[in-house]
């Protein structure tokens, strides 16, 4: 007679069997993409060319080495970064190069499987650093300002506290920062549902981290995705960004299992980098080491960065730090993208931002 599979084997068939699942899902949900995309509803981005890439990333230039103020948009590992420049009158990247900005963008790849070990050191620091020096080594003596989205702002906040001295500025667009109890009803939703351990051997499907986000916030990741439709009908303009947007929604990228592990432990569980205890690279960060000039620009209707997740962070920084607050807008399928695809961010925020950025020129 057989002995009984030890408790460890049975768990990880089982967890085999849940990603084998999700990445059954992945391609689902990414065919669903390419049929809105056959519609019509893709993304219609501005021109650009790798200038250097890395394990699980690659630089985008959209303009030519040149004097101009260079900026580095940092999006979120999550997804597309095409979310930044989706058509002509919705796109971050082309209202940078309006501003007379040289762009750069991060485009993160998805992780292979020798990828599968590269953690928060790997993506907060060694990609944007080596972005960072590629940028000045195109033009050397001009440091990049960084603007960076959700997670995205995030990652980007953790590089400049651990070297900001080879960076201008920093713009944190949705980005959580603090991760305490009840700083956001997302991340204490988030945290509950998270297994205790995640296996940092894996690679992560997508679908498992949208799956896991509208468990958290259904009112986010549902119900308002449903109320903004209904509310644009009878509105062409409207419908098609939120077409978009549901399209770059369904275009699902893998994360490397440390990553995800790391993020869910590090930041959203022990609240680390707010609490200055975030080691990386040999050391301990937090707020007091974010020394350079910092705006957050916060949607007072999004759950999943709400001040609360932001100003602490930005009052316990030593740096001069400024906050914008946007009500947010109908029209953008989910409301924590509206910073990067309403049109109203586009007309009254940006401005502002840049506004910001020249004054410290």
């Amino acid at each position: 007679m057989d002995s009984p599979a030890p408790m460890s084997s049975v768990v990880d068939f089982v967890d085999e069997l849940r990603n084998a699942q999700f990445i059954v899902m992945d391609a689902f949900r990414r065919s669903r993409g390419d049929a809105l995309e056959a519609l019509g509803f893709g993304p219609r981005e501005c021109d650009h060319r790798i200038v250097a890439s890395g394990p699980h990333w690659r630089l985008r230039a959209y303009s030519e080495a040149d004097e101009r103020p260079p900026l580095l948009l940092v999006p979120a590992p999550i997804k597309r970064p095409y979310i930044w420049d989706l058509t002509p009158s919705t796109s971050a990247v082309r209202h940078c190069l309006d501003q007379g900005s040289r762009v750069y963008l991060l485009e993160w790849t998805p992780p292979t499987d020798r990828d599968r070990s590269a953690g928060l050191e790997d993506y907060a620091y060694r990609a944007v650093s080596d972005c960072v020096a590629a940028i000045e080594n195109a033009a050397p003596g001009a440091k990049p300002s960084l603007i960076g989205h959700s997670l995205g702002g995030t990652l980007a906040a953790i590089f400049c506290a651990l070297d900001g001295q080879s960076v201008r500025r920093l713009v944190l667009l949705g980005s959580p920062l603090c991760f305490a109890p009840r700083s956001s009803r997302f991340r204490d939703a988030l945290v509950s549902l998270l297994p205790a351990t995640i296996s940092t051997a894996d690679i992560v499907p997508g679908s498992l981290l949208s799956h896991s986000s509208a468990l958290a916030s259904p009112e986010t990741f549902v119900w308002e995705r449903l109320r903004d439709a209904v509310l644009c009908v009878g509105g062409p303009p409207a419908l098609a960004v939120g077409a978009r947007v549901e399209r770059w929604a369904l275009d699902e990228v893998p994360l490397p299992g440390r990553l995800v592990a790391e993020i869910a432990q590090l930041l959203y569980r022990e609240d680390r980098f707010y609490r200055g205890s975030l080691s990386l690279c040999g050391r301990r960060i937090g707020p007091s080491d974010l020394m350079l000039p910092t705006l957050a620009v916060v949607d007072t209707a999004d759950e999943i960065a709400p001040l609360d997740s932001v100003k602490p962070f930005l009052d316990a920084t030593p740096a001069r730090t400024d906050v914008i607050e946007y009500p947010g807008e109908t029209g953008v399928a989910l409301q924590h993208l509206a910073l990067l695809a309403g049109p109203r961010a586009h007309a009254e925020v940006w401005p502002r931002i840049f506004a910001w950025l020249q004054a410290r020129d």
